[in-house]
């Protein structure tokens, strides 16, 4: 929201600085982004001076050579180019050393060999509008010699607000004036709506129009109607404050409209009455495939979500967003209908997007405005209408309003303030501070008040907590103690769910693994280079890209693109985790060991736990052994293929009850290559939810034994189909109570021990909890491993 200082100064002046007031507005919620200066500088070098003479240059004839009175007793001849200057004209004047808006200093020329000191000002020439085509000819009272700041405002500080969307009543002016007086006690000028115009006539309007609306997209609809109409440009100070708020200035009647949206926050929008065909209006949805021009000369199709203003004949307008050509005001416009509305937000918001037309009507719209701030904009703009454009007001106002709304009335507790911001704020200045807000506190009972909300605060003011802000944002934020107010009985603790989830996550850190943050979102490509082109996507109806258009049902993707962002980077020898939420189109990864098939509706949100790195698969391997046994789950893997992992190298992650939890495996060269990913790389992925589902609630922990271990080394061959995992578990089988841990160290394949076996070997480290063990005790447990390993099929090497 842009706002002139000049213009707010109008309403409200608190008497301070631009940067004061600045920082003042922001510690209210009103953030300036950025302040603009618009205009000249060196305002002494600018005054109102009287044509004397204007004569044809001798040498060019689209040039005239004037006689200046400047008010300096000095005569001054300025060669001006404006086809309407004239002697005995009061004009603008800039002298020598003024500094134009372009910020240029303006000196001292010849113009085909006529001097010329100084320059007659056009518009444009001191930021008042952008017109050039004439001088500005001003008001014969104003003395030669004048300042010129006492006659127009030419230089300006303009205010770029960053309004949040709840406070709609600051996409206005006197709405951050408002605000202004509220912190600065500063007196704050008369509501420009608070005054009506008198109409003249006998007719009423009624006799000029009719309007019927649907109540579904149309909240309230006004109109008035105005007869003999002079289109002609608008005053000075007008185009002024439009300009410096970002508006062109078009003519007086449009201006109006455009003025009265910035003063108040209540757009309007003027038919030439004479263009409205069957001189009604009808508030209505789109047919689908109807089309009109808007004013921007673009034909528009809309579809039956959309509210449109319609005449007799069709569409002339797109309700809230931008009227149609077919009924715009023109130079030849005599009579005006006025049209003020109050639009349902979220729909105007729709239409907005669908269109892609946006417009500083629709920002306002769809935030929803008051029904009362329609008539509150017809009051303004009738008293404009009659003093610019030398209009008749017709008698009456045509003001559909099927649902009115009264105003709302919200308790206030004062002890509740003082809990709630953790000081005491008196009494009287609560109701102060309500009080120059335009709120009416009226006293129910001691320390309590019924709170009338005005319309311009209905929309972000309906409960006590929102009058306790208003009052804490006046009283300054920034008084209230550093300190949070005690809590003595506030505990918390994280569940066993996220007390797990963060062990984990903490077991791969330790590893060396960096932990990466993705993107929820991914591109529907990564499910084809995954080789899971038949997965359904959940597709976001309102992406930012289409690289993220859709939400990824595994972790893996970002993990690629993170590895191969390092690695176009230099870092191609890296690993890495993530701990996210998925989501996918049925049920979660583990429910029959597969990805959802394409048909399935139902979706679900699961947290996974992926990791990815160079290392091969057993080394991988381990950092998941490692992940999971600081969680004390019974989990296996078992041989398993996917289209992502490459064929005889993947896994299946299992759990209790047969449950497939993740899986684990190198990478199919082809995923690699379409992340140009060089060399050998593997992943796995876990779901979390299930595994947070099979770890026991409690864990027992047995004392460690202070007797010494024994430890063996032994070689098992086995046929090479047989899985390391199965001997590992005969031999625990077969070691019994005494054998507490076996690991698996080495592997060989060799003529040593022939075609289609291999070797495993294996250590094993003996302990009791109460003796050392003796040879005897030992030598018993190894017979019995080999009679489990024969059954297996295996057997020891010498």
């Amino acid at each position: 929201m842009k706002v002139p200082l000049s213009w707010l100064r109008s309403y409200c002046d608190p008497g301070l600085p631009t940067n004061e007031l600045g920082e003042r507005l922001a510690s209210i919620g009103l953030q300036p982004e950025r302040v603009d200066h618009v205009g000249v500088a060196e305002l002494s070098a600018f005054v109102v001076g009287r044509v004397l003479s204007c004569e044809k240059h001798p040498d060019a004839d689209r040039l005239s050579v004037c006689i200046v009175d400047d008010g300096s007793g000095e005569q001054r001849q300025i060669v001006c180019g404006a086809p309407n200057v004239a002697a005995g004209q009061t004009v603008a004047v800039a002298k020598p050393g003024a500094v134009m808006p372009d910020r240029q200093t303006l000196g001292e020329a010849k113009l085909r060999g006529v001097k010329s000191s100084g320059m007659i000002l056009a518009e444009d020439e001191v930021g008042i509008s952008h017109e050039h085509a004439e001088t500005m000819v001003l008001s014969d009272e104003l003395a030669p010699g004048t300042p010129l700041t006492e006659a127009l405002v030419i230089e300006d500080e303009v205010l770029d607000l960053e309004v949040n969307p709840n406070r709609v009543d600051a996409f206005a002016v006197y709405g951050v004036a408002r605000d202004v007086h509220a912190f600065s006690l500063a007196p704050l000028a008369e509501d420009p709506t608070a005054r009506d115009q008198e109409p003249v006539g006998t007719d009423g309007v009624e006799d000029h129009a009719g309007v019927t609306i649907d109540p579904e997209i149309c909240l309230r609809f006004t109109a008035r109607v105005f007869e003999d109409v002079k289109i002609g440009p608008s005053p000075l100070w007008l185009k002024q404050r439009l300009t410096a708020a970002g508006q062109r200035p078009i003519s007086n009647v449009v201006d109006i409209t455009n003025y009265v949206m910035l003063a108040t926050g209540q757009p309007l929008h003027s038919f030439d009455l004479d263009r409205v065909r069957g001189a009604r209006i009808d508030v209505r949805r789109a047919r689908d495939g109807e089309q009109m021009t808007t004013l921007d000369g673009v034909e528009r199709t809309f579809d039956s979500t959309m509210a449109l203003v319609c005449d007799a004949e069709g569409p002339s307008g797109i309700a809230g967003v931008m009227g149609g050509q077919i009924s715009e005001v023109s130079d030849s416009t005599a009579r005006v209908l006025m049209e003020a509305a109050t639009w349902v937000g979220p729909n105007i918001l729709e239409t907005s997007k669908r269109l892609g037309l946006r417009s500083e009507a629709s920002t306002r719209f769809e935030k929803q405005l008051h029904p009362d701030l329609a008539m509150a904009a017809q009051r303004l703009a009738a008293r404009l209408m009659v003093d610019l454009c030398g209009a008749r007001l017709v008698p009456g106002t045509i003001d559909v309003y099927p649902q009115p709304l009264e105003p709302r009335v919200v308790p206030l507790r004062h002890a509740r303030i003082g809990k709630l911001l953790g000081v005491e704020i008196p009494p009287d200045e609560v109701v102060a501070i309500l009080g120059r807000l335009g709120f009416e506190p009226t006293e129910s009972s001691a320390g309590t008040w019924n709170v009338t909300v005005p319309y311009w605060r209905d929309g972000d003011t309906r409960r006590e907590a929102d009058l306790i802000e208003e009052v804490a944002r006046i009283h300054g934020l920034d008084s209230f103690p550093a300190t949070l107010p005690e809590r003595p009985q506030a505990v918390g603790r994280l569940t066993p769910a996220q007390r797990l989830r963060r062990t984990v996550e903490d077991a791969l850190r330790h590893r060396g693994l960096a932990e990466a943050i993705s993107w929820s979102f991914t591109r529907p490509e990564a499910m084809d280079q995954l080789r899971l082109a038949d997965v359904p996507l959940l597709r976001l109806d309102n992406p930012l890209s289409e690289d993220q258009s859709v939400l990824r049902p595994l972790l893996l993707p970002g993990l690629l693109d993170t590895a191969a962002y390092n690695a176009a980077r230099g870092r191609a020898s890296a690993g890495f985790f993530e701990s996210a939420h998925v989501y996918r189109a049925s049920g979660p990864l583990s429910t029959n060991g597969d990805l959802p098939q394409r048909g399935s509706t139902p979706s679900s949100e699961h947290h996974h736990i992926a990791a990815l790195g160079t290392a091969g698969y057993r080394s991988l391997k381990g950092v998941l052994e490692g992940m999971l046994d600081t969680t004390a789950a019974d989990w296996w893997v078992e041989p398993d293929e996917r289209p992502f992992l490459h064929p005889g190298r993947s896994a299946s992650v299992m759990a209790e009850d047969e449950r497939k939890i993740g899986w684990i495996g190198e990478l199919h060269p082809l995923v690699a290559r379409a992340w140009d990913l060089d060399g050998t790389w593997a992943a796995f992925e876990i779901d979390f939810d299930m595994l947070a589902e099979v770890v026991p609630e409690a864990r027992h922990y047995v004392p460690l034994s202070p007797f010494p271990a024994v430890i063996q080394d032994i070689a098992v061959v086995v046929d090479d189909d047989v899985l390391a995992a199965d001997v590992q578990a005969t031999v625990a089988e077969g070691g019994g109570e005494l054998l507490e841990r076996v690991a698996l160290f080495d592997e060989y394949r060799g003529a040593q021990v022939g075609e289609g076996k291999k070797s495993l070997a294996l250590r094993l480290e003996f302990r009791a909890p109460d003796r050392t063990l003796t040879d005897e005790e030992v030598a018993e447990r190894r017979a019995a491993i080999e009679g489990a390993l024969e059954e297996l099929g295996g057997r020891l090497r010498a």
